[in-house]
């Protein structure tokens, strides 16, 4: 690389941190937060005895994991507004990755409690406890061990996708990268910054998922 593509990539260092710190963190946490509760709901509702509860859960599911991310971000975003709702870029980000990590993280949630023993629910109703108590107090403390791993990669991929989110204009970490290397094209450096930017976030989550999982596993060896 030459002199003008060093200078360049100076240049926007700090810029491509700010939309890093700014936008990427942000958007990932609080779509991964406001999807885990879409998640639960519909984990639980696809455990439901009420089969029109459980059939609208499959369908979310099914519809969620069988069509593509960008497709959900386009529907959203550009075609709302045909019905009279307009959205901002990143609430309407929000909104997709939101409901894209309720439709994966949901059978996460469902796997996890139902590998808890059985007998957990009948000891929980054994001592008084109703269905929701049993449930907040000893099934989801279990199952959430068994769910980290899982739900830890599903935020590691989240982190990777609100790249797409640059295809609504918001200005993440990837469509900062797009607009300071527009007017020079010099687009693969600018590109590869960017990436060692979102895998350097990867590797501090996947420390911090180690570091939990290792802590779980001590704990339930006790």
């Amino acid at each position: 690389m030459d002199d003008a593509t060093w200078t360049l990539i100076r240049h926007n260092l700090v810029p491509m941190l700010e939309a890093t710190v700014n936008k990427t963190l942000p958007l990932t946490a609080i779509s991964f937060a406001i999807g885990l509760v879409i998640a639960l709901f519909v984990a639980l509702a696809r455990m439901s005895k009420l089969w029109p509860l459980s059939a609208l859960a499959r369908i979310y599911i099914s519809i969620i994991r069988g069509t593509p991310l960008l497709v959900q971000l386009f529907i959203i975003f550009f075609g709302l507004p045909a019905f009279g709702i307009v959205l901002e870029p990143f609430p309407a980000a929000i909104i997709a990755f939101s409901l894209n990590v309720g439709g994966y993280a949901a059978e996460i949630i469902r796997a996890a409690i139902l590998s808890v023993a059985h007998g957990q629910w009948e000891a929980s109703y054994s001592v008084g406890m109703n269905y929701a108590q049993a449930l907040r107090l000893v099934i989801l403390p279990q199952a959430s061990r068994i769910a980290v791993p899982p739900l830890s990669n599903t935020l590691i991929s989240l982190v990777k996708d609100t790249s797409l989110a640059s295809t609504i204009l918001v200005t993440e970490l990837l469509r900062t990268a797009q607009m300071a290397a527009a007017p020079t094209f010099d687009f693969f450096a600018l590109y590869g910054v960017a990436a060692i930017y979102y895998w350097v976030v990867c590797l501090i989550l996947g420390f911090f998922q180690t570091h939990l999982e290792t802590r779980l596993a001590r704990h339930v060896a006790r």
